[in-house]
């Protein structure tokens, strides 16, 4: 991933405590209210959290109504390919469990099928992760290391083995499935189930699939959902009444944006030559057989 007072209360004397706790409250019409009657912020918080539960439940019963998109296996795949092209100029994404190297861009090493970083949390939660469940990993020794170093571009601990590392562990499924995993956990599920509920067809969830690997999972305005407010104020969603080709126009505008403000000369093919040229296509399915470009290079789905 290349990519976000307190308030003091004075403390009454016992005796004043007392009297206004024994005191009947007054609504100020007469009558008399029970401070016992008052919800308490217990109970405020839990019928917070039992609206954001069923707001998730109906979100979850909408989606599931939905075709599957591009969570069907078939543009799965698609989708990693796309993604790889541009991540590492090549459609074979699964040879890309053992890439790792410093890209420059100073998120410290990228590595792995979605480009994880050091300096992102990504990697080091997956490392994480992946120790849980395999203690003995060639990684695990590296795991000080990588929390030190994580929200920065340093290599302090982790030079020189931990690339050597990373490559050799890349050669077990176990990490290889870890990794799988990890993506759909943080950006592929996410973005799909955003997308959906935002009325995007395929070609809608794989922008928002792709933009969530590039700007991370953030909510500051460089962030996925950042960007997303961000087109939101500028066009409706197709859920909100607005029409789709228009509205992902405007989010690719701002993803554009956003990649140039970190550096002007950055290249934004992907988005250029490829998902733009697609939306202007019509192809609003990600319908096979695909061309686009990408760093000058040209690429094919049959």
């Amino acid at each position: 991933m290349k990519r976000a007072g307190c308030l003091l209360l004075a403390v009454a004397p016992v005796a004043t405590i007392a009297v206004f706790l024994l005191t009947p409250a007054h609504d100020g019409k007469g009558s008399h209210r029970s401070s016992a009657s008052q919800p308490s912020e217990a109970d405020a918080k839990a019928a917070e959290a039992a609206k954001a539960s069923a707001e998730k439940k109906a979100d979850d019963e909408a989606v599931a109504d939905l075709p599957p998109g591009l969570a069907a296996p078939a543009k799965k795949e698609l989708a990693q390919e796309i993604l790889a092209s541009a991540e590492n100029s090549t459609l074979d994404w699964r040879g890309q469990y053992g890439y790792i190297e410093d890209i420059g861009d100073g998120q410290g090493y990228t590595a792995g099928i979605v480009g994880f970083c050091t300096g992102t949390h990504d990697l080091l939660t997956l490392v994480e992760q992946y120790t849980k469940a395999h203690p003995d990993n060639g990684l695990a020794p590296y795991l000080p290391a990588l929390r030190k170093v994580d929200g920065t571009g340093s290599h302090q601990g982790l030079d020189p083995g931990f690339s050597t590392a990373w490559k050799k562990e890349a050669a077990d499924p176990a990490f290889r499935a870890a990794q799988n995993s990890e993506r759909d956990r943080v950006y592929f599920d996410p973005a799909v189930r955003l997308a959906k509920l935002d009325g995007l067809g395929t070609l809608g969830q794989f922008i928002y699939y792709d933009a969530m690997v590039l700007h991370g999972p953030g909510t500051d305005p460089s962030g996925f959902y950042g960007l997303r407010e961000s087109a939101i104020e500028e066009a409706d969603t197709p859920a909100q009444g607005g029409k789709e080709k228009a509205y992902l126009d405007i989010f690719l505008d701002v993803r554009r944006k956003a990649m140039k403000a970190k550096n002007p000369n950055r290249d934004t093919t992907r988005i250029d030559t490829a998902q733009r040229q697609f939306l202007y296509d019509g192809n609003l399915d990600l319908r096979t057989p695909l061309v686009w470009k990408v760093y000058g290079e040209t690429f094919r789905a049959p």
